[in-house]
């Protein structure tokens, strides 16, 4: 382009110089307006979308409705789990200055941990959604809330908020099957931000409250409105026109969770080991597997889990040595000692090894190769039924390793898994684990296989390894004959209004491969156990309220070495202290397993655990009346053929006396002794 540059009239021509000058001057302009013009269509043609819902953000806020968390009731319909009224404080980020943090902090007189806590918050809603207003204190008092009402002027980004906080009304009352609540953490919010959680916000973090988050949680309701730049709400149509979307959306409660739990049986249970340093407890409906109780200690307190946890406090939960956060009805196993016995004359008797009435000579004690195996509480020649009763492990070594018997430890592995051993039960709640059954192949794997192994396999010991939940499963099967359920621990699933939701019914896993016979022979020998003064459960055990059989079991542990006392009655160099059992001995109902953690002989300290469990069953928990109650349902799978059977339910004496009339003449006779010497004592 070439510019002719005129001079003023009477002027020369003009100047080179100037020429060149205003040359440049006219390209530069039209360079500038080139680069406005092309800047301006990029932010009003390719971005001006994102610019726009940028600046709707800016004043376009949502505000969370929380939705109420469902209940968990035992199947009675007592509440376990709740929501109570409270007060809780939000900051909206976009609006909050940092320099009104101070300002807060001392109108609240808020503590260190709780201003940390606060400005946490604060950052953490910052890089998400600024101008939705985030909760940074939860559970507020009354006087915290009027508080903050006041300040609404010189504080207008922080609000106080009606709202429900979980509670736990029965405090420790089966706090690792319920779980409990904590708050998200800023790395799982990344994962589960999709699915409508937000910071701050609490997730169930154990138990039940974790494994039916889905169900328990139920759905946010959000209200949207514009507010000005001091996050002044502003409700004019002309402002409502720059919300997309609806403006409000209700907030749906969560479902409520029925359990098979039976409150009632729960306290009987908590309170019958509440005595013992480290303890579990399970007590299950044998024809169904579901679970009426299950307890496990020392315990938390699930309602000051909830929230924020000092980390002194969490310290301190930590280092206590009987770890009172794991659930040792699950997620603990431990050899189970006597009560294991079964599974080695199960086998037996199914191969046709024995039978019932069978004397095998069982001295004291028992030589494999080198080494010598004791065991004090045999007569030189035992039955079968006679072994269980008085827990005679040369009777069960010789099943398992004797030339005449060998049932051997693969085919008492077969057995084992067979009743659920070795494989998690399914219940699907803190961890499940599935314990060990050892095989010869297992062993060969870390070294070369000695028939000592399955010496002690055959008496529960060596590195065999059960979970409670597990042990009364299988002695469920013995009860029910033979059917192995999946243990179950929710009822129903409801609405907040009562619907139906899902129903769960029994599930069975399968029927074992034990004939009726056989399995009344165990249960006629776990009977004699409790019942029969040479029982070894008969001493501390037996029960004028109901008749129940059982296995005791003294489980040896591998540390021997006496260690320091760091917990008042906790001993663990200590044996473990065993009972499995059902109630009542003829036509069961519950399967009840017992384990006190180094507790010594089970005897004497397992065994009067389970019989104040049995007698509060039957005493407070099967006999009573309460609208919606469902009665434990009426067994009939142990009315095998060759099985004799009471004109009675069971309840007291006479079931079983019709039953082995030989021992009950024995028993009347021992009863009757015992009589006469607290009358010459009087």
């Amino acid at each position: 382009m070439k510019l002719l540059i005129r001079s003023a009239p009477g002027d020369g021509p003009a100047s080179p110089e100037l020429a060149g000058r205003l040359k440049w001057t006219v390209i530069v302009v039209i360079v500038a307006m080139g680069i406005l013009i092309g800047r301006l269509w990029q932010l009003q043609i390719l971005r001006g979308r994102q610019y726009f819902e940028q600046t709707v953000s800016n004043v376009v806020h949502e505000r969370y409705l929380p939705s109420i968390r469902g209940k968990i009731l035992d199947r009675n319909g007592i509440k376990l789990a709740d929501n109570r009224p409270t007060f809780a404080i939000y900051i909206t980020p976009k609006s909050f200055h940092d320099a009104e943090l101070e300002s807060l902090a001392t109108m609240l007189n808020l503590t260190d941990e709780e201003r940390e806590l606060v400005w946490e918050r604060v950052q953490e809603g910052r890089a998400r959604k600024p101008g939705r207003a985030v909760l940074v204190l939860d559970d507020q008092s009354k006087e915290r809330a009027a508080l903050v009402a006041q300040a609404k002027l010189t504080l207008s980004a922080v609000e106080v908020r009606d709202s429900m906080y979980r509670y736990y009304p029965h405090e420790r009352l089966a706090a690792h099957v319920l779980g409990y609540m904590n708050q998200l953490r800023a790395e799982e919010l990344d994962e589960l931000g999709g699915q409508g959680y937000d910071a701050s916000e609490l997730i169930g973090r154990y138990g039940l409250e974790r494994a039916w988050e889905p169900y328990l949680r139920g759905k946010k309701g959000i209200e949207r409105y514009v507010a000005n730049a001091k996050g002044e709400r502003i409700d004019d149509p002309a402002s409502a026109d720059l919300i997309e979307g609806p403006r409000f959306e209700a907030p749906v409660a969560g479902h409520n969770v029925v359990l098979t739990i039976d409150y009632q049986l729960q306290k009987i249970v908590e309170r019958a080991v509440r005595h013992h340093a480290a303890a579990s407890v399970a007590v299950v409906e044998v024809d169904s597997g579901r679970i009426l109780a299950l307890a496990s200690t020392p315990s938390f307190e699930p309602n000051t889990m909830t929230g924020r946890l000092s980390q002194a406090e969490f310290s301190l939960l930590m280092s206590d040595p009987r770890k009172p956060f794991v659930d040792k009805t699950l997620r603990q196993h431990y050899p189970p000692g006597s009560t294991y016995k079964f599974v080695s004359a199960v086998a037996a008797l199914e191969d046709g090894l024995v039978d019932e009435h069978e004397k095998i000579r069982t001295p004291t004690w028992f030589r494999v190769g080198r080494r010598t195996f004791h065991g004090d509480t045999c007569d030189k020649r035992t039955n079968l039924i006679e072994a269980l009763q008085t827990s005679c492990n040369t009777y069960f070594w010789k099943l398992a390793v004797d030339e005449k018997y060998k049932v051997g430890i693969d085919r008492m592995a077969v057995v084992a898994r067979d009743f659920g051993f070795g494989a998690p039960t399914g219940l699907g709640l803190n961890g499940d684990v599935a314990g060990r059954v050892p095989t010869k192949l297992w062993y060969e794997e870390r070294g070369p296989f000695k028939v000592g192994y399955t010496v002690n396999a055959a008496v529960g010991q060596g590195d065999v390894e059960v979970t409670v939940l597990q042990l009364a499963m299988a002695y469920a099967v013995i009860a029910n004959g033979g059917s192995l359920y999946v243990p179950q621990i929710v009822r129903r699933v409801e609405t907040a209004s009562g619907q139906l939701v899902k129903d769960y019914e029994p599930q069975l896993r399968r029927r074992v491969r034990a004939s009726s016979e056989t399995l009344a022979a165990i249960r006629r020998g776990m009977w004699r156990v409790v019942n029969d003064p040479g029982g070894t459960a008969h001493q501390y055990g037996h029960s004028e309220v109901v008749e129940y059989a059982g296995k005791t079991g003294t489980a040896q542990v591998r540390n021997k070495r006496r260690e320091p006392e760091h917990v008042k009655g906790w001993h663990p160099h200590r044996h473990h202290a065993w009972f499995a059992g059902f109630a009542p001995a003829v036509d069961p109902e519950i399967a009840v397993v017992v384990l006190i953690e180094h507790g010594g002989a089970g005897g004497k300290n397992a065994a009067p655990v389970a019989r104040r469990v049995v007698e509060g069953y039957f005493k407070e928990v099967r006999k009573r009346e309460l609208p919606g109650a469902e009665p434990a349902a009426k067994n009939t799978a142990s009315k095998a053929a060759g099985e004799p059977q009471p004109p009675t339910p069971g309840l007291g004496w006479s079931g079983a006396e019709s039953m082995y009339p030989q021992t009950a003449a024995k028993i009347r006779e021992y009863r009757r002794r015992q009589k006469a010497k607290q009358e010459a004592a009087k």
